[in-house]
């Protein structure tokens, strides 16, 4: 006996592949296809929710840029950071952690953060454009029924009055209107609030921008470290910087020829406060530029106020000290003399240098050094730096000879020393003490291989000067980005389109005008009390919250009013 309960299986319905004929419970879903899937991914991937939720993600992706130093910025605290971390540096150069804003995954979420924005703006400013030159709605039939909602009686008005002073006033107050006649009821529907939608359009397109004038802007600029001495010279080429990272499309014959001379380094510290004794107060860089044409003048960078100088941003990064040091043969002949940079380990500017002497010795010797601007020994044997300033500056050296590794034309850091391949002959493990030198003082290298000297202190200069052994350095960050102006031009555009997206409420309001006694269907009423006149309905709609609708109804009531000159009823 057939089942009185059993669903009739509907024409081309087959019951195929189910047990004993039965049909799978609830409904089934069709399959999307290849072109359903794109579709749904394309749609997901241009919601709002995934825009937002792609720039928090671009927004975490860039936190580890600033937890450890990047290439890009600081190559010198990468090197440091293989030295200091040798495990873990070479994990997270591999996850491209030092390379944070180039890598693979960080563009992978720029280009999608890209293509969901640009996704989500075209359809939303084609239905903008497209609403802009609609009619307002017609009059809903019932305005009695929205919330915000008001009746007046004007007698001695008539209807075409009534409607003009309605065109007038809406018009004045910047509604886009429409006049309708339903029915035997004249009506104006009026809305304006479509620059609020505007702003929106302009904050996403905007973001855009941002991106763009980032992406392809960065492409054509560069950026170059250039450590420099005081008493030396800076020249913006190629060659002359430290490390330079250009970018893609950079071109450097587009280089701004000029030259930059570190006249002094001031830095000022706190003397007067216990707690806060030796901490700096303030750093300035004195330059000298100078153009091709001869042209020089006087400049000076603080911290966070760069030098801006032939379209390039000059930024100070840090400092610390180059001691003078020089290396003499047996025979007294000078084989090698400058200030080395060395760099601070501590916030008394306790330094470790490197200095390597490849010819004119026996042996090539590298020397590790370290400098104390303040030194005071240990219980150890070791020194320390207890203030920042030069008081008593004392450098202590190392000594090593060999192979420097810099034969076969491999690049090295002048920061850092290779002793695989070398010996060391003086310094802490060995037999031979290692060298210390107060400024202007020599000692005799190991092994007869010659002399050092540690600076050439003036004799003229007064007491307890030492800045002519021991200058200071700067070391300057030098950036050209031509996309700065279209970046400061989208970011404002950002924030006015948010503004105004935030600001400016959208609205709708209706006026409808129809004789006095005359009922919503048309008819009369029983008993004109009024003998003649308008009755005015007031009706107002938001798109979202707006608390100032009501209020917003209740004004266009009373200057409507006001305008035809009637007193309310």
């Amino acid at each position: 006996m057939d089942d009185p309960n059993a669903r009739p299986e509907l024409d081309g319905e087959s019951t195929e592949g189910t047990a004993s004929g039965a049909r799978p419970d609830g409904p089934v879903s069709p399959k999307l296809g290849l072109a359903g899937s794109l579709r749904f991914f394309w749609r997901q991937l241009t919601s709002m929710r995934t825009a937002i939720l792609l720039l928090l993600l671009l927004a975490i992706a860039a936190i580890p840029g600033s937890l450890v130093p990047q290439r890009s910025s600081d190559p010198n605290g990468v090197t440091q950071y293989f030295v200091d971390n040798p495990d873990l540096a070479p994990v997270l150069d591999n996850l491209q952690a030092f390379d944070v804003y180039s890598s693979a995954w960080f563009s992978a979420v720029y280009i999608l953060l890209f293509v969901s924005l640009i996704g989500c703006i075209i359809p939303r400013t084609k239905h903008h454009f497209d609403a802009m030159r609609s009619r307002p709605p017609r009059t809903p039939a019932r305005l009695s029924r929205l919330a915000d909602h008001r009746e007046e009686a004007y007698p001695d008005v008539d209807v075409d009055t009534a409607i003009a002073e309605a065109r007038t006033l809406l018009k004045s107050s910047g509604y886009r209107i429409e006049e309708y006649d339903q029915r035997g009821v004249r009506s104006i529907s009026a809305e304006r609030g479509y620059l609020r939608e505007t702003g929106n359009l302009v904050f996403h397109a905007s973001l855009v921008g941002v991106l763009v004038a980032v992406g392809v802007g960065g492409g054509f600029g560069y950026s170059g470290q250039r450590v420099v001495v005081e008493g030396q010279s800076f020249v913006n080429s190629v060659i002359d910087y430290d490390t330079i990272n250009p970018g893609r499309f950079f071109d450097e014959g587009t280089l701004s020829p000029y030259a930059l001379t570190l006249d002094a380094f001031d830095v000022t510290y706190e003397t007067q406060n216990a707690d806060a004794f030796g901490q700096p107060i303030d750093f300035t860089a004195h330059l000298t530029t100078t153009t091709p044409d001869g042209t020089s003048q006087e400049q000076r960078i603080k911290v966070n106020e760069p030098l801006r100088f032939a379209g390039t941003d000059v930024f100070l990064l840090g400092n610390g000290y180059a001691p003078t040091i020089t290396v003499r043969d047996p025979e007294g002949t000078v084989v090698f003399t400058d200030s080395i940079p060395f760099l601070p380990q501590d916030a008394n500017l306790t330094s470790v240098g490197v200095v390597k002497v490849p010819d004119g010795l026996a042996e090539q010797v590298g020397l590790l050094g370290f400098f104390y601007p303040t030194a005071q020994p240990l219980e150890d044997g070791a020194f320390t730096s207890t203030y920042p300033d030069l008081v008593l500056p004392m450098l202590s050296l190392n000594v090593f000879t060999g192979d420097l590794g810099i034969d076969g034309g491999v690049p090295r850091s002048v920061y850092t020393l290779n002793t695989d391949d070398m010996t060391q002959i003086a310094g802490r493990g060995t037999d031979v003490d290692a060298i210390q030198l107060l400024p202007g003082q020599s000692a005799e290298l190991p092994n007869g291989l010659g002399s050092i000297e540690f600076g050439n202190a003036d004799p003229e200069a007064a007491a307890g000067d030492f800045s002519n052994s021991v200058p200071r350095f700067a070391s300057l960050d030098i950036h050209s980005d031509p996309s700065q102006f279209w970046v400061l031009l989208f970011a404002v555009l950002v924030t006015l389109g948010l503004l105004t997206s935030l600001f400016v409420p959208r609205r709708r309001v209706w006026v409808a005008v129809r004789p006095l006694g005359e009922t919503d269907d048309g008819g009369g009423s029983d008993g004109d009390e009024y003998g003649g006149g308008v009755r005015v309905e007031y009706a107002g709609l938001a798109r979202g919250e707006d608390p100032g609708l009501a209020e917003a109804v209740a004004s266009l009531a009373y200057r409507h009013g006001t305008a035809l000159g009637v007193e309310r009823l």
